[in-house]
């Protein structure tokens, strides 16, 4: 009989030994891909999935799940208790005992709201769950596009520090060959200082790159925590969009910006529909038990009715005021509307006018800056004056920092057009 525990515990051995078996793959995969490059997708999935205000946007949508459950319902009973017919002149006066319809009262009221008002509070509260819904949505989008744009800050920073960490050799070669011309009594002192101090400039403009790479780094820190200290992996193709023009003007209402505006009018329209709820009576319900002195109990029952008698100057102009409202609702879609084609077009063509001169940057720009600093160069090993060389080192730096500047530029301007549609509108668009 001790061999069937043995055996069971034998099992549940053998049953753990095969489910880490299972997980183990799962696990190093996992861990791979967190210990790995972080790139672009990276940094915006975890954001997505990490950043408070994204929690924050889901409470919103329980408290008005929550919310919605308790629309429409009866409001709670109202528990009365007093004295009734209690005399207050007389030889007998506040004696409860001397009259015989005086009487000790206790009962319970309720109110019952008409039809029409509950079903509108209920429409209410379901489009404050739809509107809750798109403003969670709406801070996903934004932290998204928030982590991208940090995550592109940072990769502009340690592009700029690496072009111009590339020109330290050069700056030290003009250094060395001020001395030995000056030392071969070829130079000057005043060329040798002048090489020095492009060299301590070059310096200078690193540790400003350093700088900048440091608090773009805090930047990303503040979506992804540590997993901002992860090198960052190459961009995505920026020259390229990631939903065409043509596919974003003609999903404009599925954008981050529009996703509220169909929740709100909604609202505008419920919120219309209980004003004119109003215009239905409200019924109440009372049943109340007497006790008298020296004399049999009684009870009461009494129904109530609401009477809008006066609506002229009460729910009508109620229901007025909800019109406007609805109105000026529509009017603020169309404008927004017409401000999201806007962006749209606009980013296009910041986007566009960035792609070129990035391309204008890489073929042309940074090549001829180069090579007219290295012809200076060797030019003044030669013989020749070293100004030629020192002008043309800080056209090239300029030259460096203006591209990284532009590059960027240029990813945000990619980012701004590439997270402005939910995920699971990109597949909705007309093609």
């Amino acid at each position: 009989m001790a061999m069937f525990p043995l055996v069971r515990r034998m099992h549940l051995v053998r049953m753990m030994l095969m489910l880490a078996c299972a997980l183990l793959p799962v696990l190093a995969a996992q861990a791979t891909q967190e210990s790995g490059a972080l790139s672009l997708a990276d940094a915006v999935r975890m954001a997505a999935d990490r950043a408070p205000r994204v929690d924050a946007g889901q409470f919103r949508v329980e408290a008005a799940q929550q919310d919605a459950i308790r629309a429409g319902r009866l409001p709670d009973p109202t528990l009365v208790a007093g004295i009734n017919n209690l005399p207050i002149t007389g030889s007998q006066a506040f004696n409860a005992a001397a009259g015989i319809m005086t009487m000790r009262e206790i009962g319970m009221k309720q109110v019952i709201p008409s039809h029409a008002k509950r079903a509108a509070q209920k429409q209410v509260a379901g489009t404050g769950v739809q509107l809750a819904h798109a403003n969670a949505t709406v801070l996903r989008l934004r932290s998204k596009r928030a982590a991208a744009n940090a995550w592109v800050a940072l990769w502009a920073a340690d592009k700029e520090r690496s072009l111009l960490q590339e020109l330290r050799d050069q700056a030290k070669l003009a250094v060395k060959l001020s001395k030995a011309r000056l030392a071969g009594g070829a130079g000057t002192a005043s060329a040798a200082l002048a090489t020095r101090a492009d060299a301590q400039t070059l310096a200078n403009r690193i540790d400003a790159a350093n700088a900048d790479v440091a608090a773009a780094h805090a930047g990303l820190e503040r979506w992804l925590g540590k997993a901002a200290d992860r090198a960052l992996d190459e961009s995505p193709d920026f020259s390229r969009l990631r939903v065409p023009k043509a596919r974003l003007l003609a999903g404009l209402d599925r954008q981050g910006p529009l996703l509220v505006w169909t929740a709100r009018k909604e609202q505008a329209n419920a919120s219309l529909a209980l004003a004119k709820a109003d215009k239905h009576p409200d019924w109440s319900v009372s049943l109340m038990y007497g006790q008298r002195i020296h004399r049999s109990d009684m009870i009461g029952i009494q129904v109530g009715v609401s009477l809008p008698l006066f609506a002229g100057n009460r729910q009508d102009r109620d229901i007025s005021a909800r019109f406007a409202d609805r109105d000026a609702v529509r009017a603020d879609y169309r404008d927004a509307r017409r401000a999201q084609r806007q962006a749209i077009v606009q980013g296009v063509a910041i986007w566009q006018g960035w792609n070129r001169q990035i391309r204008r940057y890489r073929k042309t720009l940074l090549p001829l800056a180069a090579d007219r600093s290295h012809i200076a160069l060797a030019q003044y090993r030669g013989g020749g004056s070293l100004e030629p060389w020192l002008e043309a080192r800080r056209d090239e730096i300029r030259t460096r920092v203006q591209y990284a500047q532009a590059l960027a530029a240029w990813g945000k301007a990619w980012v701004a057009l590439a997270y402005v549609l939910p995920d699971q509108n990109l597949l909705e668009l007309p093609q």
